[in-house]
């Protein structure tokens, strides 16, 4: 069987690459935030650190740091307390850990910051409506940008078309302010505006995304699609999470943020060899 290639290019972030298609990639989340929907705020740069170097240790890929809590009933925070929660962080995390760390933001003067003191990923949840300067600063960094397709400002019937409409207006936007094609990823945004319904439809026809002909980022880790669909708190989703992430790549997810990286990677390793062909060594992986 051969792989299932793509023809997205190749990202370069901190030195290395991301070449689509190969295998799905892993993004560990590093809450900064005591007020995280999933329960793994942290308040500490010291802990925040520990857990970016125990992710590299399970097979993380990339590890992505914010600040401020997105769950529906959290309230937004400043940009002064954004930046204090996440530039230590990140300013540690940058320089001792190996991998790419990505900023967790949608405004443009904590992307700028973060950057300075080592970010080479931005990851922007309101693709680029909240502050489309985003796009600007990823242009001037040379660095990629995730655009994700936010519905929390206005609902959406029509799930796939809306989100398709959304994308291909963020991607224009990034695509204007001269950022790289390469250095785009989308993401559908599964939560954010959407009913229990139209996150599942999304998983079900995320391939459809393909046309945008850009790598898809999928974040299902610990979600509310998996707590009301099987009746489970934040902290017993684990299995659940590990179904949504198996379908999203069998959809083609490129991309999968998760909390449970060592876990995730596994489920990574046996669908990539089903779906892409390609089965992986796990000591490669250790």
């Amino acid at each position: 069987m051969q792989a299932r290639m793509s023809t997205f290019g190749v990202t370069c972030c901190r030195g290395g690459q991301l070449k689509w298609g190969q295998r799905t990639y892993i993004m560990g989340v590093v809450n900064v935030s005591s007020d995280s929907f999933s329960g793994d705020g942290l308040d500490d740069v010291d802990a925040a650190v520990l857990q970016a170097q125990r992710f590299v240790s399970e097979g993380a890929d990339l590890i992505d740091v914010g600040g401020e809590s997105t769950r529906p009933s959290a309230s937004p925070i400043s940009i002064d307390e954004e930046l204090v929660r996440v530039v230590p962080a990140i300013q540690r995390i940058s320089r001792e850990v190996s991998l790419p760390v990505s900023i967790d933001t949608y405004k443009s003067e904590v992307a700028r910051e973060a950057i300075a003191v080592g970010a080479q990923m931005i990851n922007d949840i309101w693709g680029l409506k909240y502050d489309p300067k985003l796009a600007e600063i990823a242009a001037k960094e040379k660095v990629p940008i995730i655009l994700m397709s936010n519905q929390r400002d206005a609902a959406c019937r029509d799930i796939m078309t809306g989100i398709t409409i959304d994308l291909q207006r963020a991607i224009n936007l990034a695509l204007q302010a001269g950022v790289d094609w390469e250095n785009i990823i989308i993401d559908p945004g599964i939560g954010f505006g959407k009913t229990l319904e139209q996150n599942l439809e999304i998983l079900r026809r995320l391939e459809e995304l393909r046309s945008l002909e850009r790598p898809i980022l999928v974040g299902t880790s610990r979600k509310s699609l998996i707590g009301l669909t099987l009746n489970l708190p934040e902290d017993d989703r684990l299995e659940g999470t590990a179904a949504t992430v198996a379908v999203a790549i069998t959809k083609g997810a490129d991309i999968v943020r998760v909390h449970d990286v060592v876990q995730m990677r596994r489920i990574c390793q046996m669908t990539d060899a089903i779906v892409r062909g390609t089965p992986v060594n796990p000591e490669d992986h250790k």
